[in-house]
């Protein structure tokens, strides 16, 4: 099966009352882990690049491992550019291969916003590619992408008509409460998710699929394992996952996840060099740390997602 746009996915989510995971990667054992787990799931699948991926793993790497995923599984899988900062990140991914990405002009003004990604949608809908915007900024740090709590902010409602419309964009990724990385909430602050942004945005833009970025959830027992073996993550805190199922069953399509695949891998990675010392062989580590991957997406996909049996 060839690679695949998200159109008829989020169509199916939509309708469906569940969510695509979209899971960032960097490597052949943290593909590896989200390929086994959406074929034994049934799952469609997104694989995402970040810029940072992309210059860690180099373009080609990422592709050609993407590409045995997909014949190996047989699955339906969207490659898709994650916080494209410009319009020659977005056209390199596009040209190279990628059936979907995202052009991240929250930071610019919303004018601005609306011209960046109106080119960056006129070009990839030229070449059959969709393309995600953004509207509202997310707090935390993911890569290359850094926001700070005072230029954070919350999506208005009252722009994503006219934000939708003038650049044609197939989807729109909104800031709801989520936020990068794995400390996203101070000490004893309590997570909340304004699902009445949500909804208004669902009103406002009928059967428009929705994108959650920062969706991760921090799974106390990865974090216990790092902190048990020389870590230092006391105060990590995500977001509860019957919000983002919540989320999942309203207008949210596409739920992003990185943070907790980087917690699974370097869990098991610890544990297996903290309690063997003595290892030097890679692939008995990296192996534990892709074992943690596949287990955490077949649960997002069952208990978060509802994702599985799709295909």
């Amino acid at each position: 099966m060839p690679f695949v746009t998200t159109t008829e996915m989020f169509k199916k989510a939509y309708s469906g009352g569940y969510a695509v995971g979209a899971f960032n990667v960097n490597n052949m054992e943290i593909i590896q882990g989200i390929a086994d787990a959406a074929a034994e799931t049934r799952s469609p699948i997104i694989l995402q690049v970040s810029n940072g991926a992309r210059k860690y793993a180099r373009h080609v790497y990422l592709m050609k491992l993407i590409e045995a995923a997909e014949a190996e599984t047989s699955l339906p899988i969207a490659i898709h550019l994650d916080h494209g900062e410009d319009f020659e990140i977005c056209k390199s991914c596009i040209d190279g291969g990628f059936t979907s990405v995202m052009i991240d002009g929250s930071k610019h003004s919303f004018s601005e916003n609306i011209d960046i990604t109106r080119k960056v949608t006129q070009y990839a809908h030229a070449r059959g590619v969709v393309v995600e915007g953004e509207l509202g900024r997310l707090a935390g740090i993911e890569d290359d992408v850094s926001v700070s709590d005072e230029d954070a902010g919350y999506t208005q409602p009252g722009e994503v008509e006219e934000f939708v419309t003038r650049t044609g964009v197939d989807s729109l990724a909104i800031a709801i409460g989520t936020s990068h990385g794995a400390f996203k909430f101070k000490p004893g602050q309590i997570p909340r998710l304004r699902f009445d942004i949500l909804e208004e945005v669902a009103r406002r833009l009928p059967g428009f699929p929705i994108v959650l970025h920062g969706a991760s959830s921090v799974i106390k027992k990865y974090v216990d394992t790092i902190n048990a073996n020389g870590g230092a993550l006391a105060d990590a805190a995500g977001i509860p996952e019957p919000m983002l199922r919540e989320a999942a069953k309203l207008a949210v399509c596409k739920i992003n996840i990185d943070s907790d695949l980087r917690l699974a891998m370097t869990a098991g990675v610890r544990e297996t060099l903290v309690k063997s010392p003595e290892e030097w062989d890679p692939r008995k580590f990296l192996l534990a740390g892709r074992e943690n991957v596949k287990e955490l997406v077949k649960d997002k996909i069952l208990n978060v997602l509802g994702s599985d049996n799709k295909i």
